[in-house]
């Protein structure tokens, strides 16, 4: 081609930067900012005096007989939540001033690495301290050898999926030997707590809930090609089987077993959550009435907020439709109208906001009191600067790491919230 082109010619064109792209994914974390979070957490546990009963007697015409009230302990201990991040040295230099790079290598790698504490943070809140993600679907091979060219490929089941928990890039882990769904207490985690059974998530289909993984698993080599991961095997968020802070399902769970402990106090009358069944049916106006209901009448208190999936979300909002709220902030400013939301008028006339979490289940909605979920933190909590900077050489590496997080542990009380679930989606 004889012709000045912009093929033959490339190296003498210049490239035109554009700003940094915004992030391509959510990190919001609503119920953070509303539970109380306490960093006086110090000694060995933290105890709560419970009363589960009334005391004294009562009575008419001669002195009643007089008995002592029912008090429990609720126990409260820390669990440890990290988030790590790690920067080449020379990355750090060469980032230096705008000619270098979009962003300042730190910096960057900060926000990023605050940004997925909150993410997981907002999981953990949502799950049930067992930190598993999903099950196998027990129906569709394994596939793939696990490499770049050839990841696993699982699918996981309809019950447990929830597409927030799957993120490219997150370090995941095979458990074996579990419960039946949605009992996550028990099982064996490949590798424990070392880091030659990782898995890192490369892809995940959200409409096929398939995950693809590149690491080594001895059970998902077994499967490859010739069976399914079975629906008593599940994932984990990377060293962290069993070892998270308790969680609203964990609440959940329990309320409807009927059995066990919740905080060392057995789960009882008095001590478990609503749980009302919507036996797969849409949500309704009569069903969110009745679990508000059934909440003022057995704690004495209502929810304060509640709490939601997208799914469900979507659903109130045609529900309540007549009921949105929207926000104009320039009323001559034509065809820009944003919603702004929708609350729910409770018990008493008392406006509740109704708030959209990506951690929810998708069938469920959350009836909260965020005056008694609580967050107890170890002094401390935030960057690791002990030794006076946040960023520490790394051993036999030209590089440094940084350490986030803290020690703390949720304090859900369970009689003051409900959940109403197996709505239809």
């Amino acid at each position: 081609m004889s012709q000045f082109n912009l093929v033959d010619q490339t190296n003498l064109f210049k490239i035109n930067y554009y700003k940094k792209s915004e992030n391509m994914y959510n990190s919001d974390n609503v119920l953070a900012g509303r539970i109380k979070k306490r960093y006086d957490f110090v000694g060995k546990q933290r105890f709560v005096a419970t009363p589960l009963s009334f005391s004294g007697g009562v009575g008419a015409g001669v002195l009643p007989k007089s008995n002592a009230g029912k008090y429990e302990g609720a126990v409260i201990l820390s669990k440890r939540v990290y988030a790590t991040c790690e920067i080449e040295r020379e990355a750090i230099h060469a980032s230096k001033g705008d000619k270098g790079a979009f962003v300042q290598a730190t910096k960057e790698t900060v926000q990023k690495t605050v940004e997925s504490y909150m993410r997981n943070d907002s999981r953990i809140r949502f799950g049930d301290g067992s930190g598993i993600l999903g099950r196998g679907d027990g129906a569709t091979n394994v596939a793939g050898a696990g490499t770049d060219v050839s990841p696993y490929t699982v699918v996981i089941s309809e019950a447990s999926w929830l597409e927030a928990n799957f993120e490219e890039k997150d370090y995941i882990q095979v458990v074996t030997g579990m419960n039946a769904w949605p009992d996550n207490s028990t099982g064996v985690a490949e590798g424990a707590q070392t880091e030659v059974n990782l898995l890192e998530i490369v892809e995940v289909d959200p409409d096929a809930r398939e995950v693809s993984l590149v690491g080594v698993s001895p059970t998902l080599a077994a499967l490859s090609g010739v069976g399914p991961v079975t629906v008593t095997t599940g994932f984990c968020m990377q060293k962290s089987f069993g070892v998270e802070p308790q969680g609203l399902k964990g609440i959940r769970d329990a309320s409807v077993a009927g059995t066990g402990t919740l905080y060392n106090i057995p789960v009882q009358r008095r001590w478990k959550s609503i749980v009302e069944d919507a036996l797969g049916t849409g949500v309704t106006t009569d069903l969110m009435n009745g679990v508000m209901l059934q909440l003022k009448k057995r704690f004495g208190k209502a929810a304060t907020m509640i709490m939601t999936s997208f799914e469900q979300y979507q659903n109130i909002l045609a529900l309540l439709e007549d009921q949105k709220i929207y926000n104009l902030p320039n009323k001559n400013l034509k065809g820009h109208m944003g919603f702004e939301g929708v609350e729910y008028v409770g018990t008493g006339g008392k406006k509740i906001g109704i708030f959209v979490d990506r951690f929810a289940k998708r069938d469920t909605i959350y009836f909260l009191n965020d005056s008694y979920l609580e967050c107890h933190h170890r002094p401390g909590f935030g960057w690791f600067d002990d030794d006076g900077t946040v960023f520490l050489r790394l051993q036999a590496d030209d590089a440094y790491g940084a350490r986030y997080g803290g020690y703390y542990e949720n304090y859900i009380t369970p009689t003051a919230h409900a959940f109403l679930e197996n709505l239809a989606i």
